[in-house]
């Protein structure tokens, strides 16, 4: 259970740095939301509003074309006891098999974006699957000699089409932590089919619920690959933190802090009913639009209680001024509070720092 209390940052911004299209979805549902409240109230037009504005407020703005379908490889086997060096080996030949399949398919884009994530072999993937949207985790830093491992859960449309920004993120990350302590390593776990932003899994934690069956058993075995009692941090962007918030990681787990940022809830009312042992962060730059979402659930539709709101119950963190996508960027505020937080060395933020 989380036992962390704090003031989480908090926004009512409109968002700049390409997010003011999903400022502007929030803002206009946020009327039609008042409008449904003003007309029967908890009848089926109150609902059907909700259900509209949450589906266009969690969306984020820029939305990724569904991926016409590419052959490529079945994802490679291993024993539960083979080696990171083992497993970059052989998903470094399935992604080269996926780059001939694909150019074979005439899918160039599929194709280039493959080429990029080889990288000439010098990637270390754990997992590797080029069928449909795609899966993959990638390793960046030295996992066996790290005591510190942060690991990063996508949200909505990150894809292999999309993966290139996911991982500028992780990397970005991982360089903020290297230049401070080097033993640390960042993983980015895109373990699971994200759902699309204009679709209707991005309305319930149905697709959350089957990525957290599949993230749970994965930190375990992440925990023995990296250095005995090493300390892991769970980073959770906007749906990827539902996806946490249904991760089980209590007694026993090598989780020391689960962290959510630029997240529309969690289907939990509380810090406290998460089904964990960590201590629950969370924080929302002032830029970020997501900040306008109405929190709200009905029907298992939305997802509750803001995070970053008081009565949510988790440690805060400084976010600054950053915008929906913008949470990992170099130079950010946002970026030195999570290194802080997955090293151990922050206090949580208090009301002052972003009032």
């Amino acid at each position: 259970m989380a036992t962390g209390t704090g003031t989480a940052s908090t926004s009512g911004t409109a968002s700049t740095s390409g997010n003011g299209a999903g400022a502007g979805a929030a803002a206009g549902l946020g009327t039609a939301l008042g409008t449904g409240r003003a007309l029967a109230g908890g009848g089926r037009l109150r609902r059907t509003l909700l259900a509209a504005l949450v589906a266009a407020a969690v969306a984020v703005p820029i939305t990724a074309a569904a991926s016409p379908k590419v052959p490529a490889p079945a994802p490679a086997t291993f024993a539960e006891d083979a080696t990171p060096r083992s497993r970059y080996a052989a998903n470094s030949a399935s992604i080269a098999e996926a780059v001939r399949m694909a150019e074979g398919a005439d899918r160039p884009g599929r194709a280039a974006g493959l080429r990029a994530m080889g990288a000439g072999g010098a990637g270390q993937f754990l997992t590797f699957d080029g069928r449909g949207k795609g899966r993959a985790v990638e390793v960046f830093g030295e996992l066996e000699s790290a005591d510190r491992v942060a690991v990063l859960v996508p949200g909505s449309d990150t894809t292999l089409d999309t993966y290139e920004r996911f991982r500028a993120g992780a990397l970005s990350l991982q360089q903020r932590l290297r230049a401070e302590h080097p033993r640390s390593a960042v993983v980015a776990w895109l373990g699971y089919d994200t759902p699309g932003t204009v679709s209707t899994t991005v309305l319930t934690a149905a697709r959350a619920d089957e990525a957290a069956a599949e993230l749970a058993p994965f930190l375990d075995r992440l925990g023995a690959m990296a250095e005995p009692g090493a300390r892991l941090s769970l980073l959770c962007h906007s749906y990827g933190s539902v996806v946490c918030a249904r991760t089980g990681t209590g007694t026993g787990s090598a989780v020391s802090d689960m962290v959510l940022f630029g997240s529309p809830g969690t289907g939990a009312g509380s810090a406290r009913e998460l089904p964990t042992g960590a201590r629950v962060w969370a924080g929302r730059g002032n830029g970020d639009w997501i900040g306008n979402v109405p929190h709200v659930r009905i029907g298992g539709i939305g997802f509750g209680t803001d995070p970053v709101d008081p009565a949510f119950g988790a440690l805060a963190f400084t976010a600054g001024d950053v915008g929906h996508s913008d949470y990992l960027k170099p130079g950010t505020a946002s970026l030195d509070s999570l290194a802080a937080i997955v090293l151990g060395t922050t206090a949580p933020a208090s009301e002052a720092d972003h009032a």
